[in-house]
């Protein structure tokens, strides 16, 4: 469960987003570290059900660093101002294949999944597979329990038509896609609500039938 102690600290480091406040407030930082890595592991035991692959991951090393990269950033301020973490078995890397994604921020929380801007050998794979069988897909997102979830497959798109695809390329829309992303918003009194982890289990439920088929482009 997220307690109030945690979105109060994500509150105040958006609002002191500095080494000095940050270095005065770690304990606040610890704390609400351990119980989001806890949250993760709770997620995690609730997931196994339908993805018993995903108890391979360790959680912590689920969780993205809580520190930015500014060497090349405009925006210089040193903390992310959430705490975000990505399941995904199999994943060298956050973007090499679709998982679960959770990101924990006051006022824009969600859970999502898919392949955000893929790499370009997975992108070719995905379009590959969409070709061949672009309705299994379609069927995927118009299917009610992910329209329930997500509403609707998002994602950057080409204005274009991809290289090799023609302009009446029965599923053109879904190959113009860059990125293939499901997104489920969560407002605070959800993120506070002792249902949170059955809830999030029941969306990544419903978004496992999408990440598969993209997974599945890779290993084909």
């Amino acid at each position: 469960m997220i307690s109030e102690e945690t979105i109060h600290f994500l509150r105040d480091l958006n609002k002191n987003n500095n080494r000095e406040w940050f270095n005065l407030n770690k304990h606040r930082y610890e704390k609400a570290r351990s119980e989001f890595e806890q949250f993760i592991s709770d997620l995690i035991v609730h997931i196994a059900p339908f993805d018993p692959e995903i108890t391979e991951l360790n959680p912590t090393k689920c969780i993205f660093r809580i520190y930015r990269d500014t060497r090349f950033a405009k925006d210089k301020r040193p903390y992310k101002t959430n705490f975000g973490a990505h399941m995904a078995v199999y994943a060298a890397k956050p973007h090499d294949r679709a998982g679960y994604y959770v990101h924990l921020e006051p006022g824009n929380s969600f859970l999502a999944g898919g392949a955000y801007m893929p790499p370009a050998p997975w992108l070719n794979a995905i379009r590959q597979a969409i070709d061949k069988n672009g309705q299994k897909l379609t069927d995927i997102i118009n299917d009610p329990l992910f329209k329930k979830y997500f509403t609707e497959m998002q994602g950057e798109k080409l204005k274009t038509t991809p290289k090799d695809y023609s302009a009446d390329h029965p599923f053109i829309e879904l190959l113009r896609h860059k990125s293939f992303l499901a997104m489920h918003r969560l407002n605070d009194s959800q993120v506070l609500s002792a249902d949170l982890i059955q809830h999030a289990a029941n969306v990544f439920a419903a978004l496992k039938p999408f990440d598969e088929f993209l997974n599945d482009s890779l290993d084909k």
